[in-house]
């Protein structure tokens, strides 16, 4: 029953990666952790130690990817912010789509009144999205990774 609910844990934290509404490496993190606790064995603590180097890691790329390009680009950490916060009430407002709707619209609108010009706010709008992306699937791979290492050491029995 343990495994049961750690693997709907971790298949839960993976959608928080791909529609960022849960954080989903920390769910994944805290779902081993639990399973490590409760199973006690000093493998099972193995299993969580390499996860957590795992998740760790993809949540820094992503921020090391996104931070780059977007810095390359030329979009200030400003309208990554109101992208943000236009993103979070977009989620309210129009539940779950709605945080993909509102983010790019606010990061298009925050790079349009700064630049003044829509080409030029499309374009680094659109490097911002894609470093965004990037960073998401940098991040999922290294959860899947994580998430393989849990599942190997259960199907083994850890």
């Amino acid at each position: 029953m343990l495994q049961l609910l750690v693997g709907l844990a971790i298949l839960v934290g993976l959608v928080g990666i791909v529609i960022p509404v849960l954080p989903g490496s920390i769910l994944i993190g805290l779902a081993v952790l639990v399973w490590a606790v409760l199973t006690g064995t000093p493998a099972a603590w193995l299993v969580f130690a390499i996860c957590a180097v795992l998740l760790a890691s993809g949540a820094m790329v992503t921020w090391i990817i996104t931070a780059r390009h977007t810095r390359a680009a030329g979009v200030p950490q400003s309208s990554l912010a109101v992208a943000g916060l236009a993103g979070i009430v977009g989620f309210f407002v129009v539940p779950v789509i709605g945080l993909l709707l509102f983010f790019p619209a606010g990061l298009f609108l925050a790079e349009y009144l700064r630049q003044r010009d829509g080409a030029l706010a499309r374009h680094s709008a659109m490097v911002a999205l894609k470093a965004t992306g990037l960073g998401i699937l940098s991040e999922l791979g290294l959860a899947l990774l994580a998430s393989a290492v849990w599942l190997v050491a259960v199907l083994s029995g850890v």
